[in-house]
């Protein structure tokens, strides 16, 4: 797939060797669609169990009525 991230950007935070590459692996840009939908169905299900998961929906619900 081709990427749109800004490889010949002018912007500060897109200089140096490592930025366009971090972004890559932090957007999983290297895997395919079938590696992408098992990988969200395991951080959906990580979150889930969490209990700060728990405790921030908690905290929303009692600030913001939110669920």
């Amino acid at each position: 797939p081709r990427s749109s991230l800004p490889t010949g950007s002018q912007l500060p935070c897109f200089h140096g060797s490592s930025t366009i590459r971090n972004l890559k692996e932090r957007f999983h840009m290297n895997m395919t669609e079938e590696q992408l939908q098992l990988l969200i169905e395991q951080m959906v299900d990580g979150s889930m169990r969490s209990i700060t998961t728990k405790l921030y929906d908690g905290f929303q619900y009692l600030t913001n009525g939110i669920m």
